[in-house]
């Protein structure tokens, strides 16, 4: 059977030039509470206004579940009309 050659509707790159790592639209925010949570305090959590996490609190909530999963670091969090709050939870 011979194939008949399709011309192709996307452009191709080499491998070694795709991007390697994700670069989420919540990477910004969720390195930034990263960043604090390491420095907090033991019983201290951090306040978040709504406003500065440029998208939904469950959006940004998921995406720092994703990330602080991936490190092995567990925290938690909570929300009200204005704020969201994340603490560092303390293994067992």
């Amino acid at each position: 059977m011979a194939r008949h050659a399709v011309p192709m509707k996307f452009k191709s790159v080499s491998r070694g030039d795709v991007p390697s790592g994700r670069n989420g639209k919540h990477k910004k925010v969720v390195s930034a509470i990263l960043a604090d949570l390491e420095q907090l305090k033991d019983g201290a959590a951090l306040k978040i206004p709504l406003q500065a996490l440029g998208d939904s609190k469950e959006n940004v909530r998921s995406a720092l579940n994703r990330a602080t999963r991936k490190v092995g670091h567990t925290v938690s969090t909570a929300a009200d009309e204005q704020f969201f709050y994340v603490w560092n939870v303390k293994e067992q």
